[in-house]
């Protein structure tokens, strides 16, 4: 009995992670302008590996909660750092541009239970607005119901 057992135990792969893992993530960030919150709350948003899966590509994704923008940024995935000069949006015909985007390892905390995450910090500007530089900010989502917004 114990020999059939031990025959019919399937070994599973590990699946490993993306290339992207420690940038990847959902965020509650804030959209400022000089200063001014431009929603008056956090809005989630996500980053994540491109199909290809390399180390030095990203998404960025408001999930159409702010400026609406989709676009994809050059990553650096040991500096957690990244940015593009002009990346097409893929929600509306438009060139978006990123700067000083970064990811700060235990940098943020929970909204209520004051557990530490991560934060994400970026500067954007956008084909329809080249004049105006828009702060994107917040922390990791927890995934505690209360620190949800």
């Amino acid at each position: 009995m114990i020999l059939f057992s031990m025959s019919c135990t399937k070994k599973l792969e590990n699946p490993g992670a993306t290339n992207t893992v420690a940038m990847s993530n959902e965020w509650w960030v804030t959209l400022t302008l000089g200063g001014n919150d431009l929603l008056g709350k956090h809005v989630l948003f996500s980053t994540y590996n491109t199909s290809q899966n390399v180390a030095d590509s990203l998404w960025l994704d408001d999930l159409q909660n702010g400026y609406d923008f989709k676009c994809k940024v050059l990553a650096n995935s040991k500096a957690l750092t990244f940015s593009t000069d002009s990346s097409q949006n893929l929600y509306y015909d438009i060139r978006v541009h990123i700067a000083n985007g970064k990811i700060i390892p235990n940098g943020g905390m929970g909204k209520s239970t004051g557990s530490i995450v991560d934060s994400i910090y970026m500067e954007a500007s956008f084909g329809d607005d080249p004049v105006d530089t828009y702060i994107i900010s917040g922390v990791a989502r927890s995934r505690w119901a209360q620190d949800d917004y």
